[in-house]
């Protein structure tokens, strides 16, 4: 079975085509600029291309990437027939979905009635599966795998906020968690290399990227996570600000003249380590300007360990305590010092790394604990889309059954 995966933003669409044997990505790419002048589509089939075309919308960016995938010289199948079933990532499930689900007309009405809960994200998953449904061949069936599905195990105690309690019934005003299929996939991994049952297991996932969240999983569920009602919530991220005590957007908006929207902008966009440092919201970046004496970047670095020290600290309390911790995503899998420094000072948990394993760069799962840590310490490349295309797979399946 081939299945395609399609990750679609506002202005851009990523996708892998999955052989279900393998498990193995045969092709893969993104479109760029869909709307703008300059539009182009990174491709990587049977050799690498990047093509230039105009992209007036998502329905013309899907018909790129298939004929790409049809090309003689630089696709991988012969026709789309071969696509057996596409899996959409989709942001938000609200409490509608707590697993994936397959793309019918109720669905897609339910996501759109959603999008006020994902206002950047939800409305470009479904331009997405709007441009797929129009343009590969018909009776195609579309799975949708949510960011948020993961996190709905989460206990009530978890979730609600101390508001009144019917703005959460009236609005859905709640904790929903983001980069679910990322926890779910690591964590699973986790379990799989300590040889281990999931249920048997607490771990504490941080999946360190330009977005950051971290999640408490206990006995496979996810029962606490560091996002919010929005991605903007928890730690600070590359230009996100993470939490803060909310009494500071109005102090904001007053200061600055901002509207609420503008400062929710300025909060999103404009702040996290690249706010605060002034340097970038690239922790490579940061590391290289500290290194030359940079207060503020040293600071924004410090400011970012502390919390996600803070937030392993506290979900192995909830959990009553822990036996892994994963790093993963782009700066959990490839900073061996914001690893070291998210876990030092926790020894007296039983949490030690070894200092020349966290720099070893390894293919695959890379253990780093110290040979007396009590704690696994792993980091375990992430792969979100072998979530979907697994997802899609075995609903599929059932269809045929």
């Amino acid at each position: 079975m081939k299945i395609l995966v399609i990750n679609a933003g506002s202005s851009s669409l990523k996708y892998q085509l999955i052989d279900m044997e393998t498990e193995k990505a045969i092709a893969k790419g993104g479109c760029e600029r869909i709307g703008l002048e300059g539009s182009f589509l990174k491709h990587s089939g049977k050799k690498s291309v990047t093509i230039e075309s105009p992209m007036p919308n998502h329905e013309a960016a899907i018909k790129l990437v298939l004929d790409a995938l049809v090309d003689s010289e630089h696709g991988v199948i012969s026709k789309m027939s071969e696509i057996d079933a596409v899996g959409h990532r989709i942001v938000h499930s609200g409490e509608d979905f707590n697993k994936s689900v397959l793309l019918t007309e109720k669905v897609i009405e339910i996501c759109k009635n959603n999008t006020e809960l994902a206002p950047l994200h939800q409305p470009a998953n479904l331009t997405g599966i709007s441009a797929c449904q129009k343009v590969l061949p018909e009776g195609t069936p579309m799975v949708g795998v949510f960011d948020t599905a993961f996190h709905s195990t989460m206990p009530e105690k978890a979730y609600v906020f101390a508001m009144p309690y019917e703005d959460y019934k009236n609005y859905k005003i709640r904790r929903y968690g983001f980069h679910g299929s990322s926890h779910r996939f690591v964590s699973e991994e986790a379990a799989k290399y300590l040889g281990k049952d999931a249920k048997d297991l607490k771990i504490v996932t941080c999946h360190l990227g330009n977005g950051s969240s971290i999640s408490a999983i206990d006995g496979g569920k996810s029962v606490d996570t560091s996002m919010s009602f929005t991605p903007l919530g928890g730690v600070p991220m590359g230009t996100r600000s993470g939490e803060l005590d909310p009494a500071i957007v109005e102090f904001l908006c007053k200061k600055h003249g901002f509207s609420v929207s503008e400062c929710l902008n300025y909060l999103n966009k404009k702040s996290g380590v690249a706010g605060l440092s002034g340097v970038s919201s690239d922790f490579r970046d940061l590391a290289a300007a500290a290194k030359e004496g940079n207060h503020r970047a040293q600071l924004a670095l410090d400011v970012f360990t502390y919390s996600c020290k803070k937030y392993v600290g506290a979900y192995a309390a909830a959990m009553g305590g822990v036996d892994c911790v994963v790093f993963t995503a782009g700066i959990g899998e490839h900073d061996a010092s914001v690893r070291y420094e998210v876990i030092k000072d926790l020894e007296f948990m039983g949490i030690k790394v070894d200092a020349d394993k966290n720099k070893q760069n390894v293919d695959g799962i890379n253990d780093i604990s110290a040979q007396d840590s009590r704690v696994k310490v792993l980091v375990i490349p992430t792969n979100e889309e072998l979530v979907i295309a697994r997802d899609t797979q075995e609903i599929v399946k059932g269809l045929k059954a």
